[in-house]
């Protein structure tokens, strides 16, 4: 994983932390950072969290009339079709390119304040795949079969919360702002959004943990799901809040950003590891279910030769094989993140070490000459050694 960034130069004194590793090093690397903490939440709150979110989700899809069944596309799916049977839809297009232009002039915005420490090539151009990765999932030729095929519908769910959230997380958006912004605007507003109770609620490792566990089982075991696949705003909702969801799993885990809670190294490894046993039983429970799980797909028949039936078990297997692929990647990633940090720290302390004995080193030798002493530790030749032939002028 990349190196966290830093803030203790820009944030008040009050929220400044001790930062281990390299002083030499830009003040935004390899130290976390924490804001103020809010308060301590409730225990309901924590349990309540996602639940109002997927209520609320619920009752908005629910409030719509459901539209007939999507037209099955007469061509079966290939490589061809899904790469480049692309419908740009303004309300999905648009703001995705107003995104990507935002973000290309915040990072220079960021340059120019920090001439001497330009962003990373792999933060400038991870958060753009992200959004390319959105575009994919909802505007490529995979929208067209989503409502036909579970399976490729899945592929689509698998971009919205295994892969455009971490990449947009690995941008660091966040830190890209703050170096950006001035002084006057980061104390005035961005820094009390930042230490916010909303922002504090959701931005807590459990709440975004058991959001993205509770919309993944709860979207697909319940009415949601099958809704989508009719009705056109329960199919927005739906995917706002996979894609919502994974983003708040994902900020914590790659913990590039500042947050009131940070978590270390072995924090985000449990926390990835225990999320991987929840993307598996969940691949295993639609896997082995014995009917359709969704009378939409059922009712198709089976479009290009493959049953309701075996599209689902497909699906199933690219969510159990391809998300514990990315979890364990994102799991070797943080573990590598680690070790480079421990190396850092290392070296870090290797340098101290030679600056504390070079300084010791000095105070020795200026305590030699003090108490008359050569550089090597020997008394002076004195004139009235015995043999050396001279008579003190005492005597």
């Amino acid at each position: 994983m990349i190196p966290e960034g830093r803030w203790s130069r820009w944030l008040p004194r009050r929220t400044r932390r001790g930062a281990p590793g390299d002083a030499t090093g830009p003040p935004w690397d390899d130290a976390p950072v924490h804001l103020d903490r809010p308060r301590r939440l409730g225990l309901a709150a924590v349990a309540a969290a996602p639940l109002v979110v997927l209520a609320a989700a619920l009752a908005a899809a629910l409030a719509g009339p459901v539209a007939a069944h999507g037209a099955v596309p007469a061509e079966p799916p290939d490589v061809a079709t899904l790469l480049l049977g692309w419908s740009f839809e303004p309300v999905l297009a648009l703001p995705l390119l107003v995104a990507a232009v935002a973000w290309w002039r915040l990072l220079g915005a960021a340059d120019r304040a920090h001439p001497d420490h330009p962003v990373p090539a792999l933060r400038r151009w991870s958060f753009l795949a992200g959004l390319g990765a959105i575009a994919i999932a909802l505007q490529s030729g995979i929208e067209r079969y989503d409502t036909t095929l579970f399976s490729v519908h899945m592929v689509q769910h698998l971009l919205l919360t295994l892969v455009a959230p971490p990449l947009l997380a690995l941008g660091a958006p966040v830190t890209q702002l703050l170096r950006a912004a001035s002084p006057a605007t980061r104390a005035r507003w961005l820094l009390p959004i930042l230490r916010s109770r909303l922002v504090g609620v959701l931005s807590h490792p459990i709440i975004a943990w058991l959001a993205f566990v509770s919309v993944m089982w709860a979207t697909h075991f319940s009415p949601l799901f099958d809704r989508s696949l009719e009705d056109p705003l329960a199919h927005d909702v739906e995917h706002l809040l996979f894609l919502g969801s994974a983003v708040l799993f994902w900020w914590p885990a790659v913990g590039l950003d500042p947050a009131p809670r940070r978590m270390g190294h072995a924090g985000r490894i449990l926390y990835l590891f225990m999320q991987m046993p929840q993307n598996s039983f969940l691949a295993m429970a639609i896997l082995f279910a014995g009917a359709p799980l969704y009378p939409h797909y059922a009712s198709l028949g089976s479009p290009y030769g493959i049953d309701a039936l075996a599209d689902q078990r497909l699906a199933a297997g690219l969510m159990w094989f391809v998300g514990d692929a990315i979890f364990l990647a994102a799991l070797l990633a943080v573990l590598a993140g680690w070790m480079r940090s421990e190396d850092r720290g290392a070296a870090a302390a290797e340098r101290r070490a030679d600056v504390e004995r070079g300084q010791i080193r000095e105070r020795e030798a200026a305590l030699r000459r003090r108490r008359g002493l050569g550089v090597d530790g020997a008394e002076p030749e004195r004139l009235d050694q015995p043999g050396t032939g001279e008579v003190s002028s005492s005597r």
